[in-house]
C-alpha cells in the first residue's frame, strides 16, 4: 500500500504538509525538553487560530525563536519583541509573542525543580503514554482530567496562553497521549 492509501486520522487530509506531520511526529512519544518547548511556542500561537496556519510558519518560528532554544528566547528583550511584531514569517501578536518569553522563563524555573520538563509533563500521565479509543467518526478530545490538571498547574507556575485546550492539543502532539484513530495506521506505530 503507497502512502497515500493507508489509512489517517481525517484531520491531516488538507495539505501535503500536514500529512507529513501526521506520519512523521504527532503523537511520537517526546522525551527531550527543546521539542516540548518548541510545541508548547508553536500550540500557545495556535489560540484562535488553525494549526495549519501555524504548522505552515513553523520555520518562520525556528529562525525568529532561536531554533527554539528556551535559555535564548528567556532573555529576549522588548526592542526584539518589537522587531518580531514586523515579521510576516510568525503570527505577529504581542501578547503571544510575549507570552512566549515568558514562558520560556517559567520553563526554566520547572527545569531547575524537576530536572527536566520532560520529568515535570510526563508525570501528569503517569510516565505512560495515554491510549484513547477513537472509531472514525467518533469526535476527538478536547480535553482531558490530566490536561486540566496541567493547566491548572501551570498557570499556578506563571504560564501564559496554555489552557487546557492548547495543553490537550500539546499531549497528543508530543505523545503524551495517543489519539490517533483506531484504523489509522500510525496508531499502533507510535
Amino acid at each position: 500500500m503507497n502512502s497515500l492509501q493507508k489509512s489517517r486520522c481525517p484531520w491531516c487530509l488538507g495539505f501535503p504538509e500536514y500529512i507529513a506531520y501526521h506520519d512523521e511526529e504527532w503523537g511520537v512519544p517526546v522525551y527531550d525538553d527543546r521539542t516540548h518547548f518548541e510545541f508548547l511556542i508553536l500550540e500557545s500561537a495556535q489560540a484562535g487560530l488553525s494549526w495549519a496556519t501555524v504548522l505552515k510558519k513553523r520555520e518562520g518560528y525556528r529562525r525568529a525563536f532561536a531554533d527554539f532554544d528556551y535559555t535564548q528566547v528567556a532573555l529576549f528583550p522588548e526592542s526584539y519583541v518589537l522587531e518580531l511584531l514586523q515579521d510576516k514569517g510568525i503570527i505577529r501578536n504581542g501578547l503571544k509573542i510575549r507570552a512566549a518569553i515568558n514562558n520560556a522563563q517559567r520553563f526554566q524555573e520547572v527545569q531547575r525543580e524537576f530536572g527536566t520538563f520532560t520529568k515535570y509533563i510526563w508525570g501528569f500521565v503517569g510516565a505512560k503514554p495515554i491510549r484513547n479509543s477513537i472509531a472514525p467518526g467518533d469526535p476527538y478530545p478536547a480535553t482531558s482530567s490530566e490536561s486540566d490538571s496541567l493547566a491548572r498547574d501551570m498557570k499556578k507556575r506563571g504560564f501564559k496562553f496554555l489552557g487546557s485546550t492548547v495543553l490537550y492539543a500539546h499531549l497528543q502532539a508530543t505523545g503524551l497521549v495517543n489519539d490517533h484513530l483506531n484504523t489509522c495506521f500510525r496508531k499502533n506505530e507510535v
